[in-house]
């Protein structure tokens, strides 16, 4: 079967969601209103609450969700579980779970001043709640910045050999990472101090930034090399302190000069990808040779570890939990009226399921048995990249570098976005206030993934493994678990303020399904390294660091169930009179 029947026919399905279902949930669920005075006109501050063309935030907003997730994760089930239950999660996760929470939280936030949906917990549950569902948040980003982090650097040690001989050296797009840093921050400079339109902008800084690609082949930068280290995994580490640096200082700064200029960049970055897969999805005629089943139908293990694994590994690109956070920590402080609400929360999480099918499709393109599956999931993107990139007449080399150079551009948008809710959560949590407090809770949300990037990790039968590697399980079961924590509060605050009495049953069931799936996975993940030949026994050293956070995340997730459902089984035995209808 050829490509283009999956890849197209997914897209079409996700756009006649976009008009059929989008326009459901945005009318009759969340009755958006453009009357409404939003934060970002309100509150505006010039720093965190900069009310900005849905366009422009559009851009930030997909590439700050984006990230490695809808990449990673695709491949990972595609290569695991066979290319059919991928895709069909992607898109059915993406209408009818992913699209509504993200949408849900971006609108819960605007109308409660911008507030993290922790807030929103908050004024209708318990104070408790707000606590323990920020401590839950606090330890998924710090999942986040670890998994993401660690894949990332991966690509500046790493190489992959062509079958022509030509060698990607990580060097390469070390060197094109650091050029594509360096592009935004005199962007922002350039558009605050200047009176440069945007769309001038834009024209002069995003082919410098196909230029820092280029030249990345050329001037490729070894930090092995240079300090004589002994391996790729000591020049890593040293990469991860660097990216972890890197968070530190764009959690601090105005988003005029880093976030909302990279998030441009960015977002162009990921059209760019869409067009060039596209044109090779469209003419490149690429068979799906990978099977659709890694397992028999109907065989012993077929169902599981399908179930629930499928469902935490795809999250970014079908549902993810991250995604609450960054619409309601930082695009709803941005968000111009509550019409951008639609394409911006709903139209993006759509587009981003595009992004995973894509992932996928390089997958598919590839006989099982192929070397470059047994690679990091980056390298298997940037592959397929590489390879419907040499249709337009550019080598797969130059592919391969834009596929892992596009590949990081959407990491860098989610640390920094991470590192900044993070700062928020501690500040909220401890009321730690100006400078002192910005750069105190910084070095905190940073300092933890790097101690843990530090440390020698095995798996549970005890080989060393990849930090990414480790962590994604975790960091996939505590996203999907917080998707299903933050849809519970979408539904409380539903059931007190939406004028469609009914409108909560559209977030209800699907937060019983991530929930469902999550606690699940993490149990099955807790078991994996205590239960040894039938009898528990908790691991010693560093390996009981898994565990313990999947006993944390299951505590937390339990506790706020038990204090969000008597709210909820109230709410919809009381009568609609006592409901307000107040946003």
């Amino acid at each position: 079967m050829n490509i283009l029947v999956l890849v197209g026919g997914g897209s079409l399905i996700l756009i006649l969601a976009y008009f059929i279902y989008g326009k459901f949930i945005s009318k009759k669920v969340f009755e958006l209103d453009n009357s409404r005075v939003v934060p970002s006109v309100e509150m505006k501050d010039g720093v965190d609450y900069v009310p900005t063309d849905a366009k422009y935030l559009a851009g930030q907003h997909f590439s700050a969700i984006a990230a490695a997730g809808p990449i990673t994760g695709p491949v990972i089930a595609g290569i695991t579980f066979g290319w059919f239950p991928t895709f069909l999660w992607i898109i059915i996760g993406t209408i009818f779970i992913g699209g509504v929470h993200d949408m849900g939280s971006l609108v819960a936030s605007i109308r409660h001043k911008a507030s993290g949906i922790a807030d929103t917990m908050k004024n209708y549950v318990s104070k408790r709640v707000w606590i323990l569902f920020n401590v839950f948040i606090f330890f998924t980003l710090v999942m986040i910045i670890v998994a993401f982090t660690d894949i990332t650097t991966s690509s500046f040690v790493n190489t992959i050999e062509l079958a022509d001989g030509a060698v990607v050296g990580g060097g390469a797009t070390a060197t094109s990472s650091i050029l594509y840093l360096i592009l935004p921050v005199i962007m922002g400079f350039t558009l605050k101090f200047t009176k440069m339109k945007l769309g001038v902008a834009t024209a002069i800084f995003l082919p410098l930034v196909a230029v820092s690609i280029w030249v990345g082949q050329y001037i490729p930068f070894s930090l092995q090399d240079t300090l004589g280290l002994a391996s790729p995994k000591d020049a890593q580490k040293i990469w991860n302190f660097i990216i972890i640096a890197y968070c530190f200082i764009a959690g601090i700064v105005p988003v005029w000069s880093l976030l909302q200029p990279r998030g441009h960049l960015g977002g162009y970055f990921l059209y760019a990808t869409l067009v060039v897969s596209f044109i090779g999805i469209i003419f490149g005629g690429f068979a799906t040779q990978y099977p659709a089943w890694t397992h028999a139908f109907g065989g012993d293990d077929f169902w599981t570890p399908m179930f629930p694994m499928l469902f935490i590994t795809v999250a970014c690109g079908a549902c993810s939990g991250f995604h609450s956070l960054v619409s309601s920590g930082t695009t709803s402080k941005q968000l111009a009226r509550e019409s951008d609400a639609k394409p911006i929360g709903y139209g993006i999480m759509l587009a981003e399921a595009v992004v995973a099918l894509i992932a996928l499709s390089t997958v598919m393109i590839l006989p099982q048995g192929d070397a470059i599956l047994g690679k990091s999931p980056n390298f298997v993107y940037a592959n397929g990249l590489g390879s419907f990139m040499a249709l337009i007449g550019l080598g797969k080399a130059f592919g391969i570098s834009f596929g892992l150079m596009a590949f990081t551009t959407f990491v860098y948008d989610t640390l920094d976005v991470c590192t900044r809710l993070g700062r928020f959560i501690v500040q909220e949590l401890t009321g730690w206030k100006g400078w002192t407090g910005r750069i105190v809770s910084t070095l905190l949300i940073g300092g933890i993934p790097l101690v843990l990037m530090s440390i020698n990790l095995t798996d549970p039968a005890g080989k060393p493994i990849a930090i990414w590697s480790l962590f994604w399980k975790t960091f996939g079961s505590s996203n999907q678990l917080l998707a299903a924590l933050a849809l519970i509060g979408i539904t409380v605050w539903l059931q007190r303020t939406a004028k469609n009495r009914k409108a909560w049953l559209t977030t209800i069931i699907p937060s019983i399904f991530m929930f469902v799936m999550s606690t699940w996975a993490l149990f099955n993940t807790f078991k994996s390294y205590t239960f040894k030949e039938g009898s528990f026994m908790m691991p010693v050293g560093t390996n009981i660091i898994v565990p313990v956070l999947c006993l944390i995340y299951l505590i937390l997730a339990i506790w706020v169930v038990i204090e969000c459902a008597p709210v909820i089984i109230g709410n919809a035995k009381r009568p609609r009179t006592s409901i307000s209808t107040e946003a």
